[in-house]
């Protein structure tokens, strides 16, 4: 499995480096938004930031490489009639999303998304979590300038965990800057 990281990795360096000569649009961002667990009751919602380049291919395609950190929040439950505090994860992630669209340019834009990555999911009481993810989505992109745009995303990602996988449903909004037209 790292072989296919390695591999992925080593394509997306080439293709970022010859990018220019293909691609019609570059452009980095920064995002931040909230993050809610599904379905998890040992784990509340919290904060969750980042950045992200896109890069456009064609018109109607467009690579993604992304870091996300996200703090969850600390939950409470009551076994026997006690109550104990559970400590929320400290989530890492990196990884590549693929969008039909562009997310740069001038107007209204509705993109759907879909991606991969390795997350990293520890609490101060040695859990830990270090698997693939895979996340699904949908964005709006608003150009205000050739260069400027904004983004609001929704996203669910889903880690595998064994036999079973944590869920976390994902609001986010950030501001790009396109590096070529």
């Amino acid at each position: 499995m790292k072989r296919v990281y390695v591999l992925a990795a080593a394509g997306l360096c080439l293709a970022l480096a010859g990018a220019p000569a293909f691609a019609t649009g570059i452009a980095p961002g920064v995002y931040g938004g909230l993050s809610y667990p599904i379905l998890q009751d040992d784990v509340s919602s919290g904060t969750i930031y980042g950045v992200r380049a896109t890069v456009s291919i064609v018109p109607m395609l467009s690579g993604e490489v992304f870091y996300a950190s996200s703090d969850l929040g600390d939950a409470e439950e009551t076994l026997g009639g006690i109550a104990y505090a559970r400590d929320g994860y400290d989530a890492k992630a990196y990884g590549l999303n693929v969008m039909l669209g562009s997310t740069t340019g001038m107007g209204f834009r509705f993109f759907p998304l879909a991606g991969i990555g390795k997350y990293k999911l520890e609490r101060a009481v040695d859990e830990k979590i270090d698997e693939v993810g895979y996340n699904i989505g949908l964005g709006v992109g608003i150009g205000a300038t050739p260069k400027l745009s904004l983004q609001v995303r929704g996203e669910l990602n889903l880690v595998k965990t064994g036999d079973t996988s944590r869920k976390f449903g994902n609001v986010t909004a950030g501001l790009s800057y396109s590096l070529l037209p």
